[in-house]
This record gives structure tokens, sequence and C-alpha cells, in this order.
């Protein structure tokens, strides 16, 4: 990677009182983050944007900034926010480069939590100073989203000469910078996504079959059970986990896969995983005895 403070006196230490910025995909994402910029006193003075949905956002939390073709919005712009989807993103960057859109000495951010800065190695080798911020929230893409900003933590990764930079800006925006390591980067996204995706699909899968068992308003019971089971879970690790796989009752955990595989057989399998890791982890932490881990490990196996 070429040292983006190569020929400077001193590495970079604060941002400029104020950016020209441009927003390179007006999602859920880019908008909002704009929008955050604009109301810390950057100008974002262009942005790209293809669907309807996101000529909508932009008119709506960028209002009077100009829509432009990709090529346009980047040029003569302090920093380039690139809000793209993760697959996208390899091209965009590779494409940007063999064109020479982007000039020498502007900061380049993304917002994956996937990729470090290296993805932007090729925009980098040609001056570009490269950043990268990922927003640990879930976006709606409107008005809502901006107070929830407040004290969100971001994972940011740049060269060390650029992480006080990286780190302005997040404060800047109200949020909170986490530094994560270049070589960690894909396991930290593995991570969040494991958890906040797969929660969602648990509690909007519990609710579903409640509903299928008779349960009026499934919410609200699955509204106080997951907050607590949440709340105790951060507050006391494995010791909080509760429910038949930990106690070992075998006989419980036996009964629900033959529910399961009468009602819902396309949750059968998840449960059987997520139990399994359940015992696992009981086991490690001294909640179950090898031999209780053994039974329901038998039980929970796929047939």
């Amino acid at each position: 990677m070429v040292n983006p403070t190569a020929g400077s006196e001193q590495p970079w230490t604060e941002i400029p009182a104020r950016l020209d910025v441009a927003v390179i995909g007006t999602g859920r994402v880019g908008s909002v983050l704009g929008a955050a910029l604009r109301r810390v006193g950057h100008k974002v003075v262009a942005c790209t944007a293809i669907s309807d949905i996101s000529k909508l956002r932009a008119e709506s939390l960028l209002a009077g900034v100009p829509i432009k073709s990709l090529t346009d919005a980047v040029k003569d712009c302090d920093l380039v926010l690139l809000t793209v989807p993760d697959d996208a993103l390899v091209s965009l960057v590779n494409g940007l480069a063999q064109t020479h859109s982007i000039s020498p000495g502007t900061f380049v951010v993304h917002t994956s939590g996937r990729f470090s800065d290296e993805v932007l190695d090729p925009l980098t080798a040609q001056g570009c100073l490269p950043l990268a911020l990922h927003p640990v929230m879930t976006f709606t893409g409107t008005s809502v989203d901006l107070n929830r900003l407040t004290a969100c933590p971001f994972g940011i990764t740049a060269p060390e000469q650029l992480r006080p930079v990286a780190e302005a800006l997040v404060v800047e925006m109200g949020a909170d910078p986490v530094w994560v390591p270049r070589e960690s980067r894909a396991l930290y996204h593995a991570a969040l996504s494991f958890g906040a995706n797969n929660v969602m699909t648990l509690v909007n899968q519990t609710i579903d079959l409640l509903a299928q068992a008779g349960i009026e308003n499934p919410t609200d019971l699955v509204t106080p059970l997951f907050g607590a089971a949440l709340d105790n879970a951060l507050r006391d690790g494995d010791q909080a986990t509760t429910g038949p796989v930990v106690r070992a009752d075998v006989a419980t955990v036996r009964q629900h896969l033959v529910a399961l595989e009468e009602n819902s057989p396309q949750v059968l399998a998840s449960y059987r995983a997520l139990a399994r890791l359940t015992a696992e982890r009981a086991l490690e932490s001294g909640q179950l005895s090898a031999g209780q881990a053994e039974q329901l490990l038998e039980v929970l196996a796929d047939e």
C-alpha cells in the first residue's frame, strides 16, 4: 500500500474544518451519513442516485444536493463517500481507478463492514487517502437514523497515519470509533452479521411459531422475553442462559423436535444447530456435565 502521507512533513492529525463531500450511492446508509456530515458543517456537493427510492432519499435527507453521474459527482471533492453494497464495492473502486476520476489527496471512505481500507488500494496508489468506516447500526434510510447515530459504534480501519482522521470524522457525527485491525475485518463483520441478522430471523420466526400455535398478539410475549434475554446475556454472559438445554431436560428437547417436525419442519434444522451450540457453550462454561452434554447432543444429532 502507498503511504498516504509520503512526501508530507507531518502525518494527518485532524481533518479540515469543512469538507466538500460526494455521496456515491444514496441508499439507506449513504443518505443518512451524508446528512450527518452536513449537519456538522461539511458540505455535500453532489450525490448519485439511480433507483426511484434512492432519489427520494436524496431529496428528503440531502435536499438541494444535485444528483450527478458518477464521474461528475467525484470531481473536485475533498471526501468521496462510497456507500454501495459490498459486492459492488470492488468493481466501483476499480472503475474509478481506471478512469482516474478522483484527484490525489482526496479522502475516500467506504462503509462496508466486510472490507478493510485495503479494498481502496487502487485509489490509494493514485494518491487518495483511504478510510474504512462501518456504522454498527441497522438503517431505515430516514431522518430517524440521524439521532440513532449518537453513540453508535463505527468499526474503523485505516493506515495508522490516517487513524486520527477516521476517528475525528466518526466523533464529529456523534458516534464512537472502534479500531478494527485489517486482518480481523472479515471475522468482525461475520460476528456482527451472525448476531444482528440472525436475531431478527429468530424474533420473526418465534412470532410466526406462536401465531401458528394459536397465540393472539404473539409480540406481547416476545417483547419482554427477548428484551430480558438480551439484557441478561450482556450482563452475565453464558451464565445467563436458561431453558431446557442448560437444564439438561432431554425429554423436553425431544418433544420440541417432534412438535417442530410436525408443524414447522423448515425450522427444525435451525433449532438443532442452535441447541447444539448452546449445549457446547454450556459444557464449556460448566453448566452441563460431560454426560449431560453427550445425551443432549445425541438427541440433537441430525437424522
